[in-house]
C-alpha cells in the first residue's frame, strides 16, 4: 500500500478496514494459484503487475479522468454496448466480483439464495471496499436474470443506476425493442457526459473495441495448439483484466503476449503435456478472482482450452460490422452485434448449444465442464439441454453447481479427477 493509494481510497469513501483485509488475502491467494506455475510465458509478467495493484494505478487514471471532467461508467453484463461510452467521451469500467469476501456484508440486505456473483458485486458497494464502485458515476444494469433486476432496484438506493431492457427473445419484436434500448442509452449517456455521440467518434470506438476483441480473439485461437502454449487460467486471467484495464493498452499487452504464444507453438513448447486432457468450460461468468474451477481442473492433470461464457468466448466473438457514415447506421449495427450474443436468458436459446458442440470440436475438447453458479436458475435449466446435446454428439460433459467459497473444492476436485480419469481412457 503506497501512502498516494491510500489517501486515494480514504478520498474516495472506502471502508479502509475491509478493505486492508481484503487486499492482504488477495496476495498470497494469486501467487498460489498463478506465480506457483511452471513454464509461464513472460508476457503474463504485466498481467501479474496489473492485479498486483489492482485498486491502484487504474482507480487512480479513472479518478484523474474524472477530475478533468470525465465520467465513469461501471457495468455488470457484456450486453451494456461500450462503443456508447466510449464514443461519449467517458470510460466503462466492468464491476462484476469473483470473492466469497463481500458476500456476508451482501446477505445483510439481499437473500442468501441469490447467486453468488450478485451478491459479491452488491457486497462491494455496501461494504465501501471496491474503489471502482465509488469512482464511477453510473452503473449500468441490465434485465438478463430476475436476481439482478431486482438487485438493481436496491443498488440504486446507494449509487445512480441505468437498467437497459435485454428482451426474452430474438425475434424481430425483440430486435427491434433492443434497438430502442440501445438508442435510449445512447440519450443518457449523452445527458450524463454532456457530449454528443457523433458518426465519427462512434466509428472511432467501435474500432478500438473491435480491435480488442480480434487481439482476444488471437490469443485464443492460439489455444487450440497441442500442446497448448498458456494455460487455461492465464488466458482466463487476460479476459478478466480486460473488463477494466484501459482498452489501447490492453490491445498492445495482448498482442504481444500472442506474439509469444505464436513462437512457442512453432517451438512446441506447452504448459502441459500432449497428452494432458482438453477441457471446455461452458456456463457462468467468472469474475476476478474467481479462479476455483480453473485451479482444481489444471491441478489435476487437465488443461483448459476455451470457455464458452461472458468471460470468454461470448464476449469478444463477434466483431460490429461497419454500417456506413451515419449514426443510425452505426447504431443499429452495434445494437445487432449484442442481441447475437448468446446468454441463457434467451428463450429458445438453440444457438448457443450449436456454440458448444462447435466449440468442442474446434478446440479438439475431450470433455466439457458445465459451470453453473449455485442459484442462478437460467444456466441451471439451460444445462439439461446441453447435456442432451452433448450426449448426442458423443461429448462427455461433467455438470458442475458451486459457489465462491472453497469449502466444496475438495469434493469438486474428486469429482473432476472422476471425470478426467474417464475421458482419458
Amino acid at each position: 500500500m503506497t501512502p498516494d493509494n491510500k489517501k486515494m481510497w480514504e478520498e474516495l469513501g472506502i471502508d479502509m478496514k475491509p478493505h486492508d483485509v481484503l487486499m492482504g488475502a488477495l496476495g498470497p491467494i494469486y501467487k498460489e494459484i498463478y506465480l506457483s506455475q511452471q513454464n509461464r510465458p513472460a508476457g503474463m509478467g504485466f498481467f501479474d503487475f496489473v492485479v498486483g495493484d489492482i485498486h491502484g494505478i487504474r482507480v487512480q487514471e479513472l479518478r484523474e479522468h474524472a477530475k478533468k471532467g470525465g465520467k465513469v461508467v461501471a457495468t455488470y453484463c457484456v450486453f451494456v454496448p461500450e462503443e456508447m461510452v466510449w464514443a461519449a467521451g467517458a470510460i466503462p469500467v466492468g464491476l462484476c466480483a469473483g470473492t466469497q469476501f463481500s458476500i456476508p456484508i451482501a446477505e445483510s440486505v439481499l437473500p442468501r439464495n441469490t447467486c453468488a456473483l450478485i451478491k459479491s458485486s452488491f457486497g462491494f458497494k455496501l461494504g465501501r471496499i471496491c474503489p471502482y464502485v465509488q469512482v464511477s458515476h453510473l452503473i449500468v444494469g441490465e434485465t438478463t436474470c430476475d436476481g439482478k433486476k431486482k438487485m438493481y432496484e436496491i443498488l440504486g438506493q446507494y449509487q445512480p443506476v441505468y437498467v437497459m431492457d435485454v428482451p426474452n427473445k430474438k425475434t424481430r419484436q425483440g430486435r427491434e425493442l433492443w434497438l430502442s434500448e440501445v438508442m435510449a442509452f445512447k440519450e443518457v449517456i449523452e445527458k450524463l457526459t454532456g457530449n454528443n455521440i457523433t458518426a465519427e467518434n462512434i466509428n472511432q470506438s467501435i474500432d478500438m473495441v473491435n480491435s480488442r476483441r480480434k487481439a482476444l480473439q488471437r490469443l485464443n485461437n492460439l489455444r487450440k495448439a497441442n500442446p497448448v502454449p498458456v494455460s487455461g487460467k492465464d488466458a482466463l486471467l487476460v479476459t478478466q483484466v480486460s473488463f477494466y484495464d484501459d482498452a489501447k493498452r490492453c490491445i498492445q499487452m495482448v498482442n504481444t503476449l500472442c506474439d509469444e504464444l505464436e513462437k512457442r507453438v512453432a517451438a512446441g513448447q506447452g504448459v502441459a503435456p500432449t497428452n494432458a486432457p482438453r477441457i471446455l468450460i461452458s456456463g457462468s461468468s467468472m469474475a476476478i478472482p474467481n479462479w476455483k474451477l480453473h485451479h482444481i481442473i489444471e491441478t489435476s492433470g487437465a488443461v483448459v482450452v476455451c470457455e464458452e461464457s461472458c468471460t470468454g468466448t461470448r464476449f469478444f466473438t463477434d466483431m460490429v460490422k461497419p454500417s456506413g457514415s451515419t449514426i443510425e447506421a452505426e447504431i443499429r449495427a452495434i445494437a445487432d452485434r449484442y442481441i447475437n450474443i448468446h446468454c441463457a436468458c434467451f428463450t429458445p436459446n438453440d444457438e448457443r448449444m450449436d456454440d458448444v458442440v462447435r466449440l468442442a470440436k474446434e478446440y479438439k475438447a475431450d470433455g466439457v465442464i458445465h459451470y453453473n453458479l449455485q442459484f442462478c436458475h437460467t444456466y441451471a435449466n439451460e444445462a439439461v439441454k446441453i447435456e442432451k446435446r452433448l450426449e448426442k454428439e458423443g461429448i462427455p460433459l461433467l455438470r458442475i453447481e458451486t459457489d465462491y467459497s472453497d469449502e466444496d473444492a475438495g469434493k469438486l476436485k474428486t469429482r473432476i479427477e472422476a471425470f478426467l480419469e474417464m475421458i482419458r481412457k
